[in-house]
């Protein structure tokens, strides 16, 4: 099989240099075309020379329509709206579509199950084998734990990130949810400021700190009375979103329309 064709969204950003880098090394794909937002000033660069890597070839552009013709996939760290906009092109175009964007409401997860009737959807809040294998950690605790240990999900990431609390938090209370058998919608806490009253019994707190050029770090701590049990994950590199996202599109490449998650991808 042919090398697997794929566009990067949000070329010239940290994430979307860190892809185009990323794709370069790995076998089975290759750089199809490299988007950003109409009023980036990196438009018409070659998005190799903004990776560090020499031309490519690929100039940056902000028009998908001709990109998405040509390629098999696109790998998507952008934003909510220009995400669900891409999902309806991919979905005509019938070809994989990786997505790591965060912050995305109930009405665009919507917009997001009508693309996957026509094209493989991967959704991940985060790309990371390790990220992924917590997941399954916080919800084998939250399962076997009970409502005796209160949850709390905290995160920090850099200064310049701005949604809260962050896709993968939000992925960890989902399966400390599913763990104990509730939907997190109706039973978290967020933001607490003031005389907010006893904590409520059997909700999932969030924290999120926000500072410096921290790339991810999260936990979920399940407090007992008189003990502490904590599952963490610290972030070191965005290459290692970067190799999820790319062993993700070349996983959907072969696989039927609809929406998955990178647990499918990696078996777990």
């Amino acid at each position: 099989m042919s090398d697997m064709r794929l566009v990067v969204t949000g070329a010239a950003g940290r994430m979307g240099r860190t892809l185009v880098k990323a794709i370069s090394e790995t076998p089975g794909v290759t750089l199809a075309g490299a988007l950003e937002r109409p009023d980036a000033a990196a438009l018409g660069q070659d998005a190799g020379v903004l990776a560090g890597l020499g031309p490519l070839g690929v100039a940056i552009t902000d028009d998908p329509l001709p990109l998405l013709i040509d390629a098999d996939g696109i790998v998507d760290f952008s934003a909510p709206a220009a995400t669900v906009e891409l999902a309806a092109l991919a979905a005509q175009a019938r070809i994989a579509h990786v997505i790591g964007t965060t912050g995305l409401s109930a009405a665009d997860g919507d917009r997001l199950c009508a693309a996957a009737r026509h094209a493989a959807i991967v959704r991940s809040g985060n790309m990371s084998l390790g990220v992924n294998l917590l997941a399954g950690l916080v919800r084998l605790a939250a399962e076997a734990l009970g409502e005796e240990f209160d949850i709390e999900i905290v995160e920090m990431h850099h200064r310049n990130k701005v949604d809260a609390p962050s896709g993968t938090a939000l992925m960890l209370g989902e399966a400390a949810a599913a763990g104990r058998g509730i939907e997190l919608k109706g039973n978290s806490e967020r933001g607490r400021d003031g005389l907010t009253g006893a904590r409520r019994k059997g909700a999932i707190g969030f924290a999120s700190l926000r500072g410096g050029g921290v790339i991810g770090d999260h936990s979920a701590v399940f407090a007992g009375d008189g003990e502490r049990i904590t599952l963490s994950h610290q972030a070191e590199d965005r290459a290692l979103f970067a190799r999820g996202a790319l062993k993700a599109a070349l996983w959907a490449r072969g696989q039927k329309p609809g929406l998955y998650a990178m647990s499918d991808v990696l078996g777990l």
